[in-house]
C-alpha cells in the first residue's frame, strides 16, 4: 500500500486520525501515513495574538463604556484544543469578555477610567486556569481602550471645561488678592517711611530751634547795658523811618525821646512847604 509523507514543522504537534477518529499525537519531523485512511492535523503551539471585537459594558453607575481588548495565548493541549471544543479560541474570547464585563460592572465610571492596570490584573486572576478546559493558556491580557459613550464624553468635556474655568477664576482671584496685598504693603511701607522722615525732619527742626534759642540765651547772659542801648537805638531808628507819630521809649528816656515826634512833624511840614 503506498504511503503519504507529512512534515510536522517546529513548534507544532501532529494529530493522527484513522477514518476521522483521533489515534495519536506526533511531534515535529518527517512522518508517513496511509492516504485516504489516515489524516494528520497540524496544531501550532506557538504564542499567538488575538484582538477581541469592541463591545459595550455597563458600569455600576449605569454608564456605558466600550472596551477594546488584546491578548496573547498558546495551545497547551492539542487534543483538547482540536476535539473537545468546536472553536476553542472563540470560547476563550467569550470567557475573557464575560469576566471583564463582571469586573467593570462592579466599578463606577471614574474608577474604571483610572484603573486600567488594576482591571488587567483582576481579569488575569479571574481567568486563571479556566482556559485550560479548551487546551489554551492566556499569557497576557491588555485593555487597550475604555471609551465612554458620546453622551458621557460630551458631559465629561463640559465638566472638564467648567473645572478649568473655575480653576482659572480661582487663580485669577488669588493673583488679584496677592497683588492687592503687595500693593497695600508697599503703600503702608511708604506711609511709614514718610512718617519717619517727617518725624526726623521735625526733630531736626526742633533741635535747630532749641540750639538757636540756647545760643541767644547764652549770648544775652554775657551782654552788658551798652548792648541793650544799641538795640534800643536801632529800634528807634526803624520807628523814625515810619509815618507813625507814636514812639515807645523807656521811662528813664522819656524827656529825651518825647520831642522826637514833634521835631519829625516840624521837619516834614517845612519840607512840604519847600
Amino acid at each position: 500500500m503506498p504511503f503519504g509523507i507529512k512534515v510536522v514543522r517546529q513548534n507544532y504537534e501532529g494529530l493522527v486520525e484513522n477514518w476521522g477518529k483521533y489515534k495519536k499525537t506526533i511531534q515535529s519531523g518527517l512522518h508517513f501515513y496511509v492516504p485516504f485512511m489516515q489524516k494528520i492535523r497540524s496544531v501550532s503551539l506557538a504564542m499567538q495574538p488575538k484582538t477581541l471585537n469592541k463591545y459595550s459594558i455597563i458600569t455600576k453607575d449605569n454608564a456605558e463604556v466600550t472596551a477594546s481588548v488584546t491578548l496573547n495565548y498558546h495551545v497547551t493541549d492539542a487534543v483538547k484544543y482540536q476535539y473537545e471544543n468546536t472553536d476553542s479560541v472563540e470560547s476563550m474570547s467569550q470567557l475573557v469578555r464575560g469576566h471583564l464585563r463582571d469586573i467593570i460592572g462592579r466599578m463606577e465610571l471614574n474608577e474604571v477610567l483610572g484603573s486600567t492596570a488594576k482591571i488587567n490584573q483582576n481579569l488575569a486572576i479571574a481567568i486563571g486556569d479556566l482556559t485550560n478546559t479548551y487546551g489554551i493558556n492566556v499569557d497576557r491580557i491588555n485593555i487597550d481602550e475604555l471609551t465612554p459613550s458620546s453622551a458621557i464624553q460630551d458631559a465629561m468635556d463640559k465638566q472638564l471645561t467648567a473645572d478649568r474655568e473655575r480653576q482659572a477664576e480661582i487663580s485669577k482671584a488669588e493673583g488679584d488678592a496677592q497683588s492687592i496685598q503687595l500693593r497695600t504693603k508697599a503703600q503702608n511701607e511708604a506711609l511709614i517711611a514718610t512718617a519717619n522722615a517727617n518725624a526726623k525732619a521735625t526733630k531736626l527742626k526742633a533741635d535747630a530751634e532749641k540750639y538757636r534759642i540756647d545760643t541767644v540765651q547764652s549770648g544775652l547772659k554775657n551782654a552788658d547795658a551798652k548792648y541793650f542801648e544799641n538795640q534800643s537805638i536801632n529800634a528807634f531808628g526803624e520807628v523814625a523811618k515810619s509815618d507813625s507819630n507814636l514812639i515807645v521809649a523807656p521811662m528813664d528816656k522819656t524827656n529825651e525821646f518825647g520831642q522826637m515826634a514833634t521835631l519829625k512833624k516840624i521837619f516834614k511840614d517845612d519840607k512840604d512847604k519847600q
